[in-house]
């Protein structure tokens, strides 16, 4: 896994009425890293929609849940001096199956597609507030061809690895 993505499985509380989750607790120091989570948003997006690619410049970490839908979320690390340096982690998330809050270095690029034939809700906490007059993003189209992982999910003998990534390609189970 890239060095700072974390993911942290959501216990579904559930019974004959529905479920309830806890979503970001204060106490879950070792996956939060010290981060302060001081905003909440969310997104929703169509089937085959795809939000791709950005980063952070101002030290923002981003935490994302699926809450409905399903999302392949990307996170792809090209940061100099990195030990995770061209790898590339993909995590099928969806709002029906397992509930997961993944942690995103605002650093590293990511975005994900949405891979169900229903919408999908996604809600984003940061730990900077969104500034609109000087948003702290950088993008890329989500088809650059210079997202080129030398490894896709830790594997390098991935038959994707060493090209440019394809969000139309089979995610790994």
């Amino acid at each position: 896994m890239i060095h700072g993505v974390g993911m942290v499985e959501l216990k579904k509380n559930a019974d004959e009425r529905g479920f309830f989750a806890e979503l970001v607790r204060d106490d879950w120091k070792s996956f939060l890293e010290g981060d302060h989570i001081v905003q909440f948003s969310l997104s929703q997006s169509h089937p085959d929609v795809i939000r791709a690619w950005h980063r952070h410049t101002r030290g923002q970490n981003d935490y994302l849940v699926c809450i409905s839908g399903t999302i392949r979320c990307c996170v792809y690390d090209d940061r100099k001096g990195s030990k995770t340096r061209g790898e590339l982690d993909e995590f099928v998330l969806s709002g029906t199956d397992a509930l997961w809050l993944v942690r995103i270095p605002g650093d590293c690029w990511h975005g994900y597609k949405v891979i169900s034939q229903e919408p999908a809700l996604i809600l984003y906490g940061v730990t900077k507030l969104y500034d609109h007059a000087k948003p702290d993003e950088e993008r890329l189209a989500w088809d650059d061809g210079s997202v080129v992982p030398t490894s896709i999910n830790g594997r390098a003998d991935d038959s994707r690895a060493g090209r440019s990534y394809d969000w139309g390609g089979p995610a790994d189970p």
